[in-house]
């Protein structure tokens, strides 16, 4: 589903059940340790698909630990994203060389919760959303606002090493599958340039809704 919205340079590993044969390195056993069962299956899961798709680098498996503020570690010169929800796990790769950064999320095709809509969206990007009810109501645009905001920041961290809040960047969506994320605050530079937005593309499919960004080289 999400390679749909991916470029060819990244490889993308998903699973829509937890697999028997998922299983965790050493290094990430004591994570997750003390954890209940639905973390302990989506951390596994989501880190048997990252494997799958160093392989199809052809890269060794590798521990996937958290870093900073909880972002994968990914081995040298790779970048990539995952992504896990109920019912759905995804790992996004790529060589650095291709690509620059990716950041990816997918969600449950369901409404919000009461009052979360009001945490992550701007005020014009809630007016955003409700001309986009009105035209496309078979999207849950709302769940795919925080889908891409979550995207947006997946692509931002590993360029910048900073937190970047949902009122910090301003998304508008196509409904033909593209959307923009016009960054609020001082972007990174990236080959010279400064980068005030990223461009990303969105899927609604399966139950799910998903949203990519993608630089590449």
């Amino acid at each position: 589903m999400i390679e749909k919205i991916l470029p060819p340079a990244v490889v993308a590993v998903e699973a829509f059940e937890d697999p028997a044969e998922a299983v965790l390195l050493p290094e990430e056993e004591p994570l997750v340790a003390k954890a209940v069962a639905k973390r302990r299956a989506e951390f596994t899961t989501v880190r048997h698909c990252a494997r799958q798709a160093l392989a199809r680098l052809g890269r060794p498996p590798a521990p996937i630990l958290p870093g900073e503020r909880g972002a994968p570690g990914w081995p040298a010169g790779v970048v990539g994203s995952m992504t896990h929800t109920a019912g759905y796990r995804a790992a996004v790769l790529a060589e650095a060389t291709d690509v620059v950064t990716v950041g990816i999320d997918a969600e449950p095709a369901e409404p919000l919760p009461d009052g979360v809509e009001a945490v992550v969206a701007l005020p014009d990007e809630r007016t955003h959303l409700a001309e986009l009810f009105a035209r496309e109501p078979g999207v849950r645009w709302d769940k795919l606002l925080f889908a891409a905001k979550e995207s947006t920041y997946k692509a931002w961290f590993p360029l910048t090493r900073r937190w970047l809040g949902f009122e910090e960047a301003r998304l508008r969506f196509d409904p033909g599958g593209t959307f923009t994320s016009e960054l609020l605050v001082a972007g990174p530079e990236v080959g010279g340039e400064r980068i005030t937005g990223f461009s990303g593309r969105w899927l609604s499919e399966g139950g799910f809704v998903v949203a990519a960004i993608t630089i590449t080289t």
